[in-house]
């Protein structure tokens, strides 16, 4: 069912009626008005019943879809998109950071492939080859939603099971192992997903997603995993504190 809301458009003013228009529906998804998953009208009943050009209400709805406020979903309409996970930068995993801020973290295992290291691998966990390492593919989702997905490179030693990873995050798993992550190195960038990316994420093709490569390491100095994670960009958010020097 969609949702008409009421939004007061003053004609005289110099701020453009589109931007008007999205800044009704901001406010009302901001105050708890509009919820998550709520329809709302499409662009010609909105234009019909405001009195605006269909362009005029075209460019509003998408300002908001633009900025990740609103989703368009084929076949059902515009809604309002999902809460955003607003992550702090610390060392902790991303299903300790859902759990914290009230979301309800679920993971689905992709794949969990014991093997030997490669040369490349053993580079990056700094062993020798042909170690025994695991590789670790996984679906993270919060309230059902899918958020990223995580591969994780470690050693087998120290590699929790495959049962335990589908039930509490990676770091959690590794304390319960005696292994304490002391520090990480990492990048954080940008690229359009591929096609199996994008249906994984429930997203349209070539969407953007945000990508993290991460190096952590223990209380020895010894890399306790690698990862290479990517996350709809639209969706979470990485938050950092910067100090002056």
């Amino acid at each position: 069912m969609t949702t008409p809301l009421r939004i007061e458009l003053d004609r005289t003013s110099p701020v453009p009626l589109y931007h008007q228009v999205a800044a009704g529906i901001e406010t009302a998804i901001t105050e708890g008005r509009l919820r998550a998953g709520v329809l709302l009208e499409n662009e010609v009943a909105l234009a019909g019943r405001l009195g605006i050009s269909r362009p005029t209400a075209r460019q509003a709805l998408g300002s908001l879809v633009d900025r990740g406020l609103l989703v368009r979903r084929r076949g059902v309409g515009t809604q309002v998109a999902p809460e955003r996970v607003r992550r702090p930068a610390g060392l902790t995993s991303l299903n300790e950071d859902l759990a914290a801020s009230g979301r309800r973290p679920d993971t689905r295992i992709l794949e969990y492939c014991p093997t030997e290291a490669t040369p490349e691998m053993s580079r990056e966990l700094e062993v020798d080859a042909g170690t025994s390492v695991v590789v670790v593919r996984r679906l993270c989702l919060a309230d059902a939603e899918p958020i990223a997905v995580m591969t994780n490179l470690l050693r087998r030693e120290i590699a929790p099971a495959e049962a335990e990873l589908a039930e509490r995050g990676l770091y959690a798993s590794l304390r319960s192992r005696g292994v304490q992550p002391a520090l990480a190195r990492q990048r954080i960038g940008a690229r359009l997903a591929t096609e199996s990316e994008a249906r994984m994420l429930q997203e349209p093709g070539r969407t953007p997603l945000l990508t993290i490569d991460r190096i952590a390491f223990d209380d020895t100095g010894a890399v306790i995993e690698v990862g290479h994670h990517y996350y709809r960009a639209l969706r979470y958010d990485y938050e950092t504190t910067l100090f002056a020097r």
